[in-house]
């Protein structure tokens, strides 16, 4: 179980940081393109940062052992935020494409879960 829970803490984190980046390389028009929902550009360079810090905080907390309960709550809230990726994404014309983020969100809740009680790591 340790082993799965590395494989999703890292791809998920390489995921949310990639993700994160994106929003501040392309423009707010370009990704509001895409969305059912204008969302301002203020509000997805905040998400960015969210996204960027939660891919940190799935990996580095737990690699170093240094306060690795953050890794559940950076998984928590990574949730969070894929949850509402999942409702804004159903809300535009291709309902078929509600499926990525939704399995995005269930794999984050399943990290968080493992790093919380399956499968904790113990500080130093």
């Amino acid at each position: 179980m340790n082993i799965l829970l590395w494989i999703l803490q890292c791809l998920l984190g390489l995921l949310f940081i990639f993700s994160g980046v994106m929003k501040f390389v392309m423009s707010a028009a370009q990704m509001n393109e895409q969305a059912p929902v204008f969302l301002p550009g203020i509000f997805l360079h905040f998400i960015g940062v969210c996204e960027i810090l939660g891919g940190i905080g799935l990996i580095l907390p737990s690699l170093l052992r240094i306060e690795p309960r953050l890794t559940p709550l950076a998984a928590t809230g990574l949730a969070i935020i894929t949850a509402g990726a999942t409702v804004i994404t159903f809300m535009g014309p291709m309902k078929g494409m509600v499926i990525l983020p939704f399995i995005t969100c269930l794999l984050c809740i399943f990290v968080a879960y493992g790093r919380w009680r399956i499968a904790p790591i113990q500080p130093k």
